[in-house]
């Protein structure tokens, strides 16, 4: 069965990022942002209280303290530091969880981190020794260092493919600083094709292996609500949604 997980909570003072309360309808995860790359405490609480009320998983989004560049800047960073802001991050989304008598139900690495985790050994082990102090389950990535360091320790995670991202010829999603839009349409057959065949298309025309368990969408990216629908509809007619 195949998860929904949505990023959400970005917005900070007053900016204002995504449309989070239309998406949470059509995710079965989502990832809060806990106020390094995005968020500040109030949009945290609102956000926790919003997915509370719309019956979904609610994860932290830690991310590098970048909030100029949305945390899709790399950071050289050792272990210890990784482990300490992911711990420091979930912990206070933690708090904001129990004061809505929650739990938290994961860990999801938010953009530049992500993909060091996926490259750099001593990332995917920091983040790792923050999911194993809360007991958390991470959402992550299939064939790289996260993958590795995870199935080696023990460490729950699901793999995740991603809608509304370009990959590359290496089979890795293409952060960039901005999302552009993507056709609602499109997503179905990228979603089918991914979750059936365990195939999708890099920027450069080359099938790459991926694997789906767990979709995800950003809802910054411009139609977000459109492509979640598209997401959500496309695996119940398939009789794949998983809600955990």
């Amino acid at each position: 069965m195949v998860t929904i997980n949505c990023d959400m909570g970005e917005s900070f003072g007053i900016y204002s990022f995504g449309d989070d309360a239309a998406c949470m309808p059509f995710v079965t995860h989502v990832n809060i942002a806990c106020a390094y790359h995005a968020s500040d405490p109030v949009v945290m609480r609102r956000t926790v209280r919003a997915a509370k009320a719309a019956g979904v998983n609610v994860g932290s989004h830690p991310g590098l303290p970048d909030r100029e560049g949305f945390g899709r800047r790399r950071m050289q960073m050792t272990r210890e530091e990784v482990s300490g802001l992911v711990i420091y991050q979930t912990g206070a989304l933690q708090a904001f969880a129990a004061a809505e008598g929650i739990s938290l139900s994961h860990i999801k690495p938010h953009g530049a981190l992500f993909g060091m985790a996926q490259n750099e050994m001593h990332v995917a082990e920091g983040i790792a020794d923050a999911a194993e102090i809360f007991d958390l389950p991470v959402i992550g990535y299939s064939d790289c260092c996260m993958s590795e360091v995870f199935t080696r320790r023990g460490i729950p995670f699901s793999c995740e493919f991603y809608v509304d991202l370009d990959y590359g010829d290496d089979g890795r999603q293409v952060i960039s600083r901005e999302h552009p839009p993507v056709d609602a349409e499109a997503v179905k057959g990228k979603v089918l094709r991914a979750v059936r065949e365990g195939l999708t298309r890099s920027v450069n025309g080359k099938d790459v292996p991926v694997v789906a368990e767990s979709i995800c969408v950003h809802s910054d990216t411009p139609g977000a609500l459109a492509v979640a629908r598209a997401v959500y509809e496309t695996l119940v007619a398939e009789d794949a949604l998983g809600i955990t």
